[in-house]
């Protein structure tokens, strides 16, 4: 249920707006190759838009050589309670989980299982018969939105980890089939059905482009989940958890949040006619009450900024920490180059196995380094990994909707300009 924040609860969330900065085994940043002063103004940029009423708080990390050059906690994680925003506060990531899921797969691919070109089919066998939907020819009938054609290859495990395969989330001619198979949108954590289920009878529905021909963001990383359940013969959650979080020491990221770390939870909040407003209970969600059986490999996860930080650092080594290797340095490495060609037209123009990469600053046309990767969540965090500067960038919030706020992308250039 909407809360809107009235012009008396603002002023008194106002006035909560203190400036909260908890610093964690932060090292010394002119160690790290920052300028101290210029770096504060990284918390002067946060705190702007708390200030503002356009965020409630957030958790920042910037990590250079493997060290923290910041971990901080910024504003509130429940303004109405006046519950200051905590560095080991638990987000949900939702589109950040992609890479989680891309990992646990590469895993597999190192172990020998498959090669990137190989078909999906060859596992999970609905998708042997994939049809394409393509605008209806001249004099159909006006309500005849599409028809369909034979996909003209199979979908592959590279299709997947790219969004090549035609899967989008539903918005596109074939919408109306999508929301009768309840396939419409990101958010499947309320589903009461397996992953499993749920990919079988997205394996009917019409692809919106041939496979490979187009860049369709979707469920694509959520069938990539389920066929590493199919072909390590475990649940996603399981694998996730023992091969990835266990080995890194992840201790608050999960699919869906034990009841005992529900105060951790930090409330959602949304700009609503640009008000900062109240979108849920932090302690009546999906992710601790719900059914609990769909692990969406694509938008399923909670974690922590710690928990995520260490997940990417492992990525900016070269796939390991603290002597816990996951992938092999030519494994990341060939996640982080373009594997789409000019198909993907956001951002950076340049998409690799998991998350944007930054081939041409010039196309971006931003301070980001060449080279460097990252991705972000529909609840707004955001993070970005430079392996050539030793650069760990990541920002925890939770924003939905936003109405155009950007802080999620301005905060990386506060962190390059920093550098000396």
């Amino acid at each position: 249920m909407l809360r809107l924040l009235t012009p008396r609860r603002l002023a008194a969330c106002a006035a909560a707006f203190v400036f909260v900065s908890i610093s964690l085994r932060a090292a010394d940043p002119a160690a790290l190759g920052f300028d101290p002063q210029r770096l504060q103004r990284l918390d002067a940029t946060i705190q702007r838009e708390i200030d503002a009423g356009k965020l409630a708080g957030a958790v920042a990390i910037v990590k250079r050589d493997g060290q923290d050059a910041v971990f901080k906690a910024y504003g509130y994680m429940d303004v109405e309670n006046r519950i200051p925003m905590r560095t080991d506060a638990i987000f949900r990531v939702a589109s950040m989980s992609k890479a989680f899921t891309t990992v646990a797969a590469l895993m597999l691919y190192e172990e020998g299982h498959f090669l990137l070109g190989d078909p999906i089919s060859k596992w999970i066998p609905e998708f042997s018969r994939s049809i394409v939907a393509v605008p209806p020819p001249p004099g159909s009938p006006s309500d005849v939105k599409y028809v369909t054609v034979p996909a003209r290859r199979g979908i592959t495990i590279h299709d997947l980890m790219t969004h090549t395969a035609g899967l989008t989330y539903g918005d596109f001619a074939a919408i109306d089939d999508y929301k009768k198979a309840k396939l419409h949108g990101w958010y499947l954590i309320d589903h009461d059905e397996t992953i499993g289920d749920a990919v079988k009878r997205l394996a009917k529905l019409p692809l919106a482009t041939q496979p490979g021909e187009g860049f369709d963001y979707g469920y694509g990383t959520d069938v990539l989940g389920y066929l590493v359940e199919v072909i390590s013969g475990q649940p996603l959650d399981q694998f996730i958890e023992q091969r990835i979080c266990r080995p890194l020491g992840l201790k608050d990221t999960c699919f869906y949040l034990p009841k005992e770390k529900a105060d951790r939870l930090a409330v959602v909040y949304g700009l609503v006619n640009g008000k900062l407003t109240r979108m849920e209970d932090s302690k009546r969600t999906d992710f601790i009450d719900g059914p609990r059986k769909l692990f969406s490999g694509g938008a399923g996860l909670v974690s922590t900024a710690s928990d995520y930080g260490r997940f990417l650092q492992m990525l900016a080594n070269g796939g390991e920490l603290d002597g816990v290797r996951l992938l092999s340095p030519r494994t990341v490495a060939l996640m982080h180059v373009n594997h789409t060609g000019d198909l993907f037209k956001w951002n950076t123009r340049a998409f690799g196995l998991g998350f944007w990469v930054n081939e041409d600053p010039g196309k971006l046309g931003e301070n980001i380094g060449q080279g460097a990767f990252g991705w972000g969540s529909a609840y707004y965090p955001e993070y970005a990994v430079d392996p050539k500067e030793r650069l760990v960038m990541l920002l925890m919030m939770q924003l939905r909707p936003t109405e155009g706020a950007n802080l999620n992308h301005r905060y990386k250039p506060v962190i390059y300009q920093a550098l000396k």
